[in-house]
């Protein structure tokens, strides 16, 4: 059986009793001995049981080989081989124990491709998937880029001199040239010069100065002596 059409069918008939979490892995480059991997969660024991038992009715039914389950006697995990795809359907705490996508999960499959059949409802998915997509108007990447047009000053139309209004636009101009002009420079008076007194502290201390030294006692005159020269003794 194709792998395409293999990896459908398990997708659906694990959807088909609510299955949980799906994901399937392209293993081709990781091992020889499968080429996909199919992991899917369940919350109880009954349901991963029906969720084996419904793969490996649909496989047969489309003529696919069913090569072993293994699990089902407790449910945690169970298993079904169907030589070029693995299945397994493990209980939520099981399957976060082990971690299986760490190992198997370097190339995703979209299960989007996964789920084409040949019903109706994949030939509808199909369809819509072909059709072209409408573009989002108000996303700017996918506007249009409209040409630049040139821009015509339209002039204001001259006015008729000797007209009221041309008049009053003649005087507008004027008001504003006269404006414009640097208003004339004002000359202020420089303030009258204003003698501050001396500090009281100043006055005081020379006044105080003043009266010690009028108390000072007066230097005494000094008087100056003559030498008189004595005549020299006659002989």
């Amino acid at each position: 059986m194709d792998i395409k059409k293999l990896q459908a069918l398990v997708v659906d008939a694990l959807e088909d009793v609510k299955g949980q979490d799906i994901v399937l892995f392209d293993t081709t480059g990781l091992t020889s001995l499968f080429d996909r991997i199919c992991i899917a969660s369940g919350t109880s024991n009954r349901q991963t049981r029906a969720l084996a038992a419904s793969v490996r009715d649909k496989v047969k039914e489309a003529g696919g080989d069913v090569i072993g389950v293994e699990g089902e006697d407790t449910g945690e995990w169970v298993l079904v081989d169907l030589g070029d795809m693995i299945v397994h359907i493990m209980q939520a705490p099981i399957r976060a124990y082990y971690r299986l996508e760490e190992i198997w999960g370097e190339k995703p499959v979209k299960l989007g491709a996964a789920k084409r059949k040949t019903s109706a409802e994949g030939k509808a998915a199909e369809a819509l998937d072909a059709a072209p997509k409408k573009k989002a108007g108000h996303l700017a990447a996918n506007k249009v880029a409209k040409e630049a047009e040139p821009v015509i000053e339209k002039k204001a139309p001259a006015r008729k001199p000797g007209t009221v209004k041309a008049a009053a636009a003649a005087g507008a101009v004027a008001k504003k040239a006269a404006a414009k002009k640097a208003a004339p420079k004002v000359e202020v008076p420089e303030g009258k010069k204003v003698k501050v007194a001396a500090p009281k502290a100043a006055v005081a201390s020379a006044r105080a100065a003043k009266e010690a030294k009028a108390k000072e006692p007066a230097a005494p005159a000094k008087t100056v002596i003559k030498r008189i020269k004595k005549p020299a003794a006659e002989e």
